[in-house]
């Protein structure tokens, strides 16, 4: 049998979400836990793969096994995990659901500060240079007009295509924090950050919304902006197909 969790953590003291030789990672912390209560080896397969220092606020990785479930496992497992990682829900599935390729849909957040707070250095990056948010929203309009962002991806990926549709792409102001929402079907390694990086240098007047156009049609990783630190992006949401869930 299949089962999704539903997860959620703050991924600063982990190197990202999939499991390495030498390094803490967040699939390698629950799994452990899984194995430990299970009594049995128990390997997950993530929705995605978020780098080191990436937060997430929804997501969720499915697991088989054909022992019956204790129905108290995801207060055991919240028990057992280390107070940075919470397990949101456990759901049984049916048996050709995959947590990563039956995905439609993956948000992300990434959080900008613009005035110096304690409290969010974790968790924000900060950023106290004036910025023109409306014609970052215009930039970040022109990402829904293209489908290659290769320009945009960590170089020496191994990737079969370069290709994402963005249907969601917006900066919100609260206060001192600002907030770049983006939804697309997928998303390449490091793709956000360097896309927030860019559109930063959009409001600082480093680049115009013809720069934009003219690096994404350049494929060229050097062309686009820096990539912001990891502390700032949060997954918010995966999206699956009805029946799923």
């Amino acid at each position: 049998m299949r089962y999704f969790l539903s997860l959620s953590y703050f991924g600063e003291a982990y190197h990202g979400w999939q499991r390495q030789p030498n390094a803490i990672s967040v699939q390698e912390v629950v799994e452990d836990a899984l194995t430990t209560l299970m009594r049995c080896p128990i390997s997950i397969v993530g929705a995605g793969r978020t780098d080191t220092g990436v937060h997430a606020r929804e997501i969720y990785a499915h697991f088989d096994t054909d022992l019956g479930l204790p129905s108290d496992l995801e207060h055991r497992l919240n028990r057992f995990l280390p107070d940075d990682i919470a397990v949101n829900g456990l759901y049984l599935t049916p048996e050709d659901a995959h947590a990563r390729f039956s995905a439609i849909s993956r948000s992300y957040e990434y959080h900008v500060t613009k005035r110096k707070d304690p409290f969010l250095r974790d968790r924000a990056y900060l950023m106290q240079r004036p910025l023109d948010v409306a014609r970052m929203n215009e930039a970040a309009t022109v990402l829904k007009s293209y489908r290659d962002f290769e320009c945009f991806s960590k170089s020496n990926t191994d990737v079969q295509t370069f290709n994402c549709e963005i249907t969601s792409a917006y900066w919100k102001e609260d206060g001192d924090l600002l907030v770049f929402h983006i939804t697309a079907d997928r998303f390449l390694r490091n793709m956000v950050r360097a896309v927030v990086g860019t559109l930063l240098d959009v409001g600082l007047g480093k680049l115009s919304l013809e720069d934009v156009k003219a690096i994404i049609k350049s494929k060229d990783r050097s062309e686009a902006g820096v990539s912001v630190p990891a502390k700032g992006l949060y997954l918010t949401r995966v999206e699956y197909p009805e029946g799923i869930l």
